[in-house]
């Protein structure tokens, strides 16, 4: 019995190696999404839904704190460049300029997640989870929070709410 084990060990252990990953590079970001979900378990996936989500060690994933936003600059994770809130942003009617200051900002988080990481460091504000830019249309000041806002007209909202969000994903889609 133990020299049928020792033979069919090798085969075991081999066929185990062929298995898609989530790991695998060459899989587009898709798939590699895919594989990954199903290999977790479900109280994995309830755990990963939390604010800060705790870590799975058997897939390598890190623990991340969701929580993070840059609605006029990322100062919160300390110095940073500060710009006025959107709805000011929005008073300059250029759509280049708020583009050119969601770049500045992009680019200010990823230093941070960058230097953050570095240091093992997964607090919240530290992440590249921003939640901005706001995607409301601001009608009616009793809403709230209208300051958060970039236009009152949707026409001209449009333009600026994508531009935000397109600096924010970078030039690159490939990140992973």
């Amino acid at each position: 019995m133990k020299q049928k084990l020792f033979y069919l060990l090798p085969i075991l252990v081999l066929t185990g190696c062929g298995q898609v990953s989530y790991k695998n590079t060459s899989l587009s970001p898709e798939e590699r999404a895919d594989l990954l979900v199903k290999e977790l378990t479900l109280e994995e996936k309830v755990q990963l839904m939390m604010d800060g989500s705790r870590p799975v060690e058997r897939l390598g994933i890190k623990p991340y704190n969701w929580w993070n936003e840059a609605l006029h600059g990322v100062a919160r994770a300390g110095l940073a460049t500060v710009f006025p809130q959107p709805i000011g942003m929005a008073a300059s009617f250029s759509p280049e300029t708020v583009y050119d200051v969601f770049t500045a900002v992009s680019d200010e988080a990823r230093a941070k997640n960058t230097y953050y990481s570095s240091k093992g460091s997964r607090e919240r504000y530290q992440g590249l989870t921003m939640w901005t830019p706001t995607v409301n249309i601001y009608r009616d000041p009793r809403w709230g929070r209208g300051i958060e806002t970039l236009w009152r007209r949707p026409l001209s909202y449009k333009p600026d709410g994508s531009n935000g969000s397109k600096r924010f994903a970078g030039p690159c889609r490939r990140r992973l």
